[in-house]
């Protein structure tokens, strides 16, 4: 973190007291030095272009599919549906073209790009590859989930808007689903219920995180002071309905929003210390890797070899918009970590402690 900020310093766009509100706000937020940011951004000056950011999601997304397809033993040609999310980044050709010409995929294959869906993007793209699923019934789906940093980094003087700078970092993730019961074997969880809440038609809701100009004509995306409080209301909204559906969870993976963001759900769901562990610990590793981050946590249980056969995992994330939406998945069997899992090699030395507060001092 002090090396980023070291960047931003010398990188000289941004005044003194912009880069001490950042530090400040790094200082308490539960991220560590292992958070991956795009080295197009430590660069100096910094890179901001279509052709970083291009470069940056291509890593990270045909990096995750080439992995999930080797482990798995399966041709690209296997694939049915294809859904990608990124919030920030939507060139023309879309990503999931991009992932189709890198992986040499079928003509036929049913592709969706999602956009501007914000943190939540993750689970409605689990929704909406269920829904396809039921429709086109014995079909494989590739679910791939990541954001953007190049382009959408700040470098202005709006509070508000140099939130994202400290929270955002890099990743990706990709997951299969199935309507095949042939795949039934190979599969680790069912999916048992997804619950999507949309609070859009509220003027607050709608602002609480918004992508804009600040008075100097600087594109970046603000988050409000409402943001804990709308968050708390559309949470509220999505567990009534899913309440009476599932009374229990084993085990929870919250979307890594910021500290503020897990405090919350832990206060507000009356949940443990272990009930935040793989959202917390995942924060601090890996920082917010927006609509991926709940696929991070479920890895680190999976890692931790904590889910049993017959558990219910409850993922739960916020987005712009804004939305809250959870999904259920049951284990179906005796879960092993991936060797591809991304906590493997380190897993024996966490927990960890993350302290409330930690000095940075930038050059």
């Amino acid at each position: 973190m002090s090396t980023l900020l070291e960047t931003i310093y010398l990188a000289n766009q941004i005044d003194q007291e912009s880069i001490d509100f950042q530090a400040r706000i790094l200082e308490r937020s539960w991220l560590s030095n292992q958070t991956s940011i795009p080295p197009s951004l430590t660069e100096i000056p910094l890179k901001k272009s279509l052709t970083s950011v291009q470069t940056e999601t291509m890593t990270t997304i045909f990096t995750s599919v080439d992995d999930l397809l080797k482990k798995n033993k399966l041709s690209p040609r296997s694939i049915d549906i294809l859904i990608t999310n990124c919030s920030l980044h939507a060139p023309t050709p879309s990503l999931s073209a991009m992932v189709i010409n890198k992986f040499h995929m079928r003509s036929n294959i049913k592709s969706f790009n999602l956009s501007g869906m914000g943190c939540a993007a993750g689970i409605l793209s689990v929704s909406l590859a269920n829904d396809l699923l039921k429709v086109y019934r014995g079909s494989l789906a590739l679910i791939v989930s990541t954001e953007a940093l190049n382009m959408h980094w700040y470098i202005g003087k709006d509070r508000s808007m140099l939130l994202t700078n400290c929270l955002f970092r890099m990743g990706a993730a990709a997951v299969l689903m199935s309507s095949n019961g042939q795949d039934r074997g190979n599969a680790k969880y069912e999916l048992l219920h997804v619950v999507r809440t949309n609070k859009a038609k509220d003027d607050r809701a709608y602002r609480c995180i918004y992508q804009d100009t600040d008075s100097e004509l600087k594109q970046g995306v603000s988050i409000t002071k409402d943001v804990i409080t709308v968050a708390g209301d559309v949470l509220k909204m999505n567990l009534t309905t899913l309440g009476p559906l599932v009374k229990t969870f084993e085990h929870f993976c919250i979307h890594t929003g910021g500290r503020a963001v897990i405090q919350a759900m832990e206060m507000n769901l009356n949940l443990t210390e272990e009930d935040i562990e793989p959202s917390k610990m995942t924060l601090h590793r890996f920082g917010n890797t927006s609509s991926s981050s709940v696929w991070y946590a479920l890895s680190y249980l999976e890692a931790k070899r904590r889910v049993k056969r017959g558990d219910k995992v409850l993922q739960i994330a916020f987005g712009s918009g804004f939305k809250c939406n959870s999904a259920v998945w049951r284990c179906i069997r005796e879960v092993e970590p991936d060797t591809d899992n991304k906590w493997l090699d380190f897993i024996e030395s966490y927990p960890v402690d993350v302290p409330d507060s930690i000095s940075i001092r930038p050059c």
